[in-house]
Parts: C-alpha cells; sequence; structure tokens
C-alpha cells in the first residue's frame, strides 16, 4: 500500500519552507505552501490537505490561533513545528488538538518519519498492485509504465497534463481547486498562477475527450475546480 495525501505546509522561513516541501515531495507526497496563517486558514477550508505542518511562529497569527480555527473547522492533523522547548508549550500544543508535535532544529528524516506515522494513522492509502482504470476500462492508468490509454489508445501527455490526470484519479468524484492542482502539479505557491490551469485542462481535453466542449472525463465544476466525472472500476 502507497501513501496517497496532500500535506500543507505553513512555514514562514522561505528556506525552510522549500526544504520541507523538497522533503516531502521525495516521499512521494503532494505539497501545497504558504507562509501566512491567514491564507493557511482559507487554504486548509478550500482544500481539505490530509495533513498541516504548521510553525507556531508566524508573523500575522500566532500559529497557535491557526491551530484552533483549523480545529475548528476540521479534523485535518496538525504536525505542529516550534522553537520553543519548554514542555509546557508541548503540552498546550497537545491541547489546542495538534496530533505530534517536533521542536527545532529537527532532523530531515525525523521529520519525514513523524509525516509518514500521522498520514499511517489517518489511512490515507490506495492500492498500487496495478493502473488505476476508470469508466469501464475508458481511461487507464498506468504509473509504474508513465502511460495514459484512454479507449485503448495510448495518449502522448505533457509532464503537467498527466500530473491533472494522475491527480484527478486518485479520487475520482472529489472536486480539486485549482489552486491545489497548480500546486500538485507545478509547486508554485499562490501568486496569481491558479488561471494557468485552465489551459492545461483545455489542451488535456483536446487529448482524452470525445467531445473537448462537452466533457465527461475532466469535468468542470463552476466555482470551485475539476474532478474526474468517471468513476473507477473494480
Amino acid at each position: 500500500m502507497t501513501l496517497v495525501a496532500t500535506v500543507l505546509v505553513v512555514e514562514d522561513e522561505a528556506k525552510l519552507r522549500q526544504l520541507l516541501r523538497d522533503m516531502l515531495e521525495r516521499e512521494g507526497l503532494a505539497v501545497v505552501t504558504t507562509g501566512s496563517g491567514a491564507e493557511a486558514i482559507d487554504v486548509a477550508s478550500r482544500i481539505a490537505p490530509d495533513l498541516v505542518v504548521l510553525d507556531l511562529g508566524l508573523p500575522d497569527i500566532a500559529g497557535e490561533d491557526v491551530a484552533r480555527e483549523i480545529r475548528r473547522r476540521t479534523e485535518t492533523p496538525i504536525l505542529m513545528l516550534t522553537a520553543k522547548v519548554a514542555e509546557e508549550d508541548r503540552i498546550r500544543g497537545l491541547e489546542l488538538g495538534a496530533d505530534d508535535y517536533m521542536t527545532k532544529p529537527f532532523s530531515p528524516r525525523e521529520f519525514v518519519l513523524r509525516v509518514q506515522a500521522v498520514l499511517r494513522r489517518t489511512r490515507v492509502q490506495v492500492s498500487d498492485d496495478g493502473p488505476m482504470s476508470f469508466g469501464h476500462h475508458e481511461v487507464v492508468i498506468d504509473e509504474d509504465r508513465h502511460e495514459v490509454r484512454v479507449r485503448g489508445e495510448t495518449v502522448e501527455l505533457t509532464p503537467t497534463e498527466w500530473g491533472l490526470l494522475v491527480a484527478l484519479g486518485t479520487t475520482p468524484g472529489r472536486v480539486y481547486s485549482r489552486y491545489e492542482l497548480i500546486n500538485r502539479v507545478r509547486g508554485y505557491e499562490f501568486e496569481g498562477y491558479e488561471r494557468t490551469i485552465d489551459s492545461h485542462v483545455k489542451n488535456l481535453r483536446h487529448k482524452i475527450e470525445r467531445e473537448p466542449g462537452d466533457p465527461v472525463i475532466v469535468e468542470t465544476v463552476l466555482g470551485v475546480g475539476y474532478r474526474l466525472g468517471l468513476a473507477r472500476d473494480a
């Protein structure tokens, strides 16, 4: 079994934020990042990540308040990061609803293991026994071969188009926001890049839909984002 999860990393120090992203992406996890507590609350509500890695020393909103607000809205697991080493600080963080707590500086390997342990507890898993098939084999995604077959024919996709289709296929029917998709596929932080995903979706549809103007594979959910319209085959 392989963990399939999106991790929201909330860390105001840019170099550390990038380091955490790199470490998690090397483990095959999708990563969304921000240095703002206010944006973290908004993003956590919009994309429902599988885990929030939360630095408590944020510039705009205290990390404890961010954790409190996220916990009020959702049961998303939270791994807190802090420079505070006192036991009472750790206990206070756990009382706020954190699932784990790490003090800086920390071992990169330990960080990854802690993340994996929290995700295992949430049981966010899919089988990696073979290709993913959707709509009675209308679309087949073979990640081992990095190959997509549509109605029996192999389709050549760009890396971005491939990433989009794999992301949507992770949970058919689930609506993914543009913000989440651009972070999964390209790793951009939110700086106005969301709409670029529309162009990639348009190109993808021209390659895989019978009628690109009336799509049934990659569907638009107005005002929200996109979803895979085909059910996964048993």
